[in-house]
């Protein structure tokens, strides 16, 4: 799970390279078979990280703190 706004930011760019990179196949794979192939493990991938941003965005500020105070007594 995202702790952070620095774990956010670095995941949403994940998910922009990883969908440039779909984007890039629709453009080259010619076969559609070939296509769903190449692009499943990233559409998978990129679900799971919009989950997790998903979930962190869900939580306020300081629902975090608090959560880090928990954890850390």
């Amino acid at each position: 799970m995202i702790q952070n706004n620095q774990e956010l930011k670095a995941t949403l760019d994940r998910i922009e390279r990883f969908e440039k990179q779909v984007e890039k196949l629709r453009q080259v794979e010619t076969n559609p078979r070939n296509y769903k192939l190449s692009a499943g493990g990233f559409l998978a991938e990129i679900d799971r990280m919009n989950l997790e941003v998903r979930e962190y965005l869900s939580i306020h500020p300081n629902e975090l703190v608090e959560q880090d105070a928990e954890v850390n007594a």
